[in-house]
């Protein structure tokens, strides 16, 4: 093991590969709920895709696994160190190779920033559609790797829906190239959606063609403030059947909001015990917000005024409003969906289980697909907690994905599996399913190097 880091020390530049402890410590986990990890052999900073291909062919030489690693932001354990590992931070490769304004298309590195990418787009009058809360911080890789979501799906789809072609490094280093360049194409098996969402278990990611939409021109936002969730899930289906089409529908919950009261020093619970923020863009933006507030208004909401600045300043509460905690062993927020119409149910559900098990909870969600974030935690001093709490929170956690299932839904919407939701897999995935998925795993990984125990 040692020897392959050597060869990388001597293959690679000076500053690319790092040992020292507060690197390996940093590196060694994104923020998942896992505290079981190991320390990598080394993490390794490439700045081409010749470093990148170099790295793989040496750990491949070497049998070393390798954990891919963007901004480290993901919430699933997918960029958990594994034993005897290197963490490939792509980080350093952050150049957007090509931005065309008339193709509407994006050529990126996967360390752009997505927020970067956005800002240059928007000097063309063009976005990158997906906007995970992570927007700021995370990387277009990294959206690739878990087919990240966020708040604009409701609209504009996730990841999947925006990636046209990729650059990807094989396990035995080799390099391919997947997709085309216009927005059509069915030519063979579509290999770009399936790197899109493989949290790096089937090759490194080191170029991703994005396709842009137009910056809206106009963006209207509206709060309703509702007495409990359940109005505010069916003013959702109600904007439904009005057939408007916002670009974001965000729901929080009473304990969301007393969250951002105690944070902010805000008022929101003293306003409602559930909050609905819709937001309408393009030409017809004020149009669609007008229909929204007749709707929601008619459903038994208070809605805000025509401006849009007060709801505008709670999207952005709505985007931090898992609050200022780490996700640990005592607090872990989850990421099910469900269908729309069942909304109500499961938030009935996770209340219930929420409060037969002594467990808190709080809710927020993207309302628009039905992919729900609620967040449980059980209380602690000076970091002790009690084993029973601590089942009991285990308890919670089994009871909401049985319940999402049975509801026919999904145990994660845009987090990815990682290590954390390994656990669940299972009971979504019937194992001929499963089945097929090693053997795909087996056909570009035939040694198991690429990001190890994740994913499937």
């Amino acid at each position: 093991m040692g020897s392959v880091v050597e060869e990388l020390e001597t293959v690679l530049s000076a500053g690319q590969v790092d040992r020292t402890e507060a690197t390996l410590s940093r590196y060694a986990v994104d923020q998942a709920p896992i505290l079981d990890y190991q320390l990598p052999l080394a993490v390794v900073f490439p700045e081409s895709v010749s470093d990148v291909q170099a790295v793989v062919k040496i750990c491949a030489a070497g049998a070393v696994p390798i954990v891919p690693r963007g901004a480290g932001t993901g919430v699933s354990g997918g960029a958990h160190a594994t034993r005897d590992c290197i963490i490939l931070s792509l980080e350093r490769m952050d150049r957007i190779l090509e931005l065309s304004p008339d193709d509407e298309t994006a050529v990126v590195e996967p360390g752009v920033i997505n927020a970067v990418l956005n800002e240059a787009a928007a000097a063309h009058g063009l976005m990158y559609a997906p906007d995970p809360a992570s927007f700021r911080s995370s990387t277009i890789g990294g959206n690739v790797a878990t087919n990240a979501g966020g708040l604009r799906c409701a609209k504009y789809g996730v990841t999947r829906d925006s990636v046209l072609a990729l650059d990807v490094v094989l396990a035995d280093g080799s390099l391919i190239h997947t997709g085309h360049q216009t927005f059509k194409g069915v030519a063979g098996y579509d290999l770009t959606s399936l790197f899109v969402g493989s949290e790096g278990t089937l090759g490194i990611v080191v170029g991703v063609t994005v396709r842009l939409k137009y910056l809206p021109r106009e963006v209207h936002t509206v709060a309703a403030f509702y007495p409990d969730f359940r109005l505010a899930a069916a003013g959702v289906l109600a904007v439904g059947r009005a057939r408007v089409q916002p670009a974001i529908m965000e729901l929080l919950d009473g304990g969301t909001l007393a969250q951002l009261d105690e944070i902010h020093g805000s008022d929101l619970t003293a306003r409602g015990r559930s909050l609905l923020l819709i937001q309408t863009d393009g030409f017809g933006a004020a149009a669609e917000a007008e229909v929204v507030r007749e709707v929601l208004k008619a459903g038994g909401a208070i809605v805000t005024t025509a401006a849009s600045a007060e709801a505008e300043r709670l999207v952005e509460l709505r985007r931090h409003s898992r609050g200022v905690e780490v996700d640990d062993e005592y607090r872990v927020g989850e990421d099910v969906a469900v269908p729309r119409s069942r909304l109500v149910d499961y938030v009935a559900a996770l209340e219930g289980m929420a409060a037969s098990n002594g467990v808190h909870l709080k809710v927020v969600a993207h309302a628009g697909d039905g992919n729900l974030h609620p967040t449980f935690w059980i209380n602690r001093k000076e970091h002790v907690v009690d084993t029973g709490a601590m089942a009991r929170l285990q308890q919670v956690l089994d009871e909401s994905i049985t319940a999402a299932l049975q509801m026919g839904g999904t145990i994660t919407g845009e987090h990815g599996v990682g290590q954390y939701k390994l656990r669940w897999l299972g009971q979504e995935q019937p194992e001929p399913v499963r089945e097929l998925q090693r053997r795909i795993k087996e056909l570009f990984d035939p040694a198991g190097l690429l990001n190890p125990g994740k994913a499937i």
